[in-house]
């Protein structure tokens, strides 16, 4: 039995979700991603460039992708907190209310539920937090003790409503920006995002040829399945799954059964030879999405991209392969 490490799912006094099951999708693919296991830059946007990347790394043999983003904080920084549109909130290590000058023990604790379970955590309130387009003023961040292997906190999607995302894998860039409602060019996929009360990126998906929910978690390491895809998918499935153990943000650790995935349909996308644990994760629980099939798609995925698009105002998800074809 391995355990995995997984990043941080914050959803502190997060609503209740659901959403109408999804007809299959029987488009075919025009183009099979296959993951491994292991625009022009505007004023207030931010672009790195570096030897090895600083904020955004694509997902490789030998190791996982991440999504990092320059975040000043009280003017201050910045500093690296991975994006997680997973989270409803954002979050910074301890180490951070040191930079700032700030005790943890001028604010209430806050509820944090991750992947595997809840805790109570310290909190600071600081007077902003500010990344391109994004403000927020004032704002009260929980304490995290692991945000993605090096990470200084997490950026989660309060304020993020009529923004734009875009990450850009092959040049270590990443901009948050008001949307403009810009279309996607004709080297990108369009995927629509379902409504989430919680705002999350939520796509239809196939897997296997059962409909499902697919969930773009950019702070997840791994892609993870509700019981409810397991139970779906077992008549697919040609062998026994690997025991493996998850541990989330809170330190919980859950168990779960690791299998091989038959393809996944997003869109016209085709993702094969990918990866998923299964299991009863407290994240579902909390986010009620126990009935139905649904899969977190972390970045072992994501990061097999050129470049993703989140336009939370057009409600779009427009990708890019990392060779360049449609």
């Amino acid at each position: 039995m391995s355990r995995v490490g997984i990043a941080a799912l914050l959803c502190i006094a997060s609503s209740a979700y659901a959403e109408d099951p999804a007809p299959p999708v029987t488009q075919a693919p025009t183009q099979t991603l296959a993951p491994t296991h292991t625009q022009a830059p505007t004023q207030s946007e931010v672009a790195i460039v570096a030897p090895e990347p600083r904020y955004v790394a694509p997902t490789r043999r030998d190791r996982i992708g991440r999504i990092w983003a320059p975040v000043m904080i009280d003017g201050k920084g910045p500093f690296r907190l991975a994006l997680d549109t997973a989270a409803s909130r954002s979050g910074v290590a301890a180490s951070v209310a040191t930079a700032l000058g700030i005790p943890l023990d001028q604010a209430p604790r806050l509820m944090l539920r991750g992947v595997t379970g809840s805790v109570a955590v310290p909190s600071i309130r600081v007077s902003s937090l500010m990344v391109g387009d994004l403000a927020l003023k004032p704002v009260t961040l929980p304490i995290v003790t692991d945000a993605l292997g090096g990470a200084e906190g997490v950026l989660g999607t309060e304020g993020l409503g009529d923004m734009r995302i875009f990450i850009d894998f092959q040049h270590d860039f990443i901009s948050i920006t008001h949307s403009r409602r810009q279309r996607a060019t004709a080297d990108f996929k369009v995927i629509p995002m379902l409504h989430s009360s919680l705002g999350l990126v939520v796509v239809d998906i196939s897997v296997g040829g059962i409909a499902a929910k697919g969930i773009i978690d950019t702070g997840g390491q791994v892609t993870v399945g509700n019981a409810a895809m397991l139970h779906a998918l077992r008549a697919h499935l040609r062998s026994d799954g690997v025991s493996e153990q998850i541990e989330g943000v809170t330190t919980d650790v859950q168990t779960g059964e690791a299998f091989d995935l038959p393809l996944i349909l997003i869109g016209t996308l085709g993702i094969q030879g990918a990866r998923a644990i299964y299991g009863d994760m407290h994240i579902f629980e909390t986010w009620k999405m126990t009935r139905e099939p649904v899969l977190l798609i972390g970045m072992d995925t994501i990061g097999q991209l050129n470049t993703v698009v989140i336009d939370y105002r057009l409600r779009e998800l427009q990708v890019r392969m990392r060779d360049g074809r449609k």
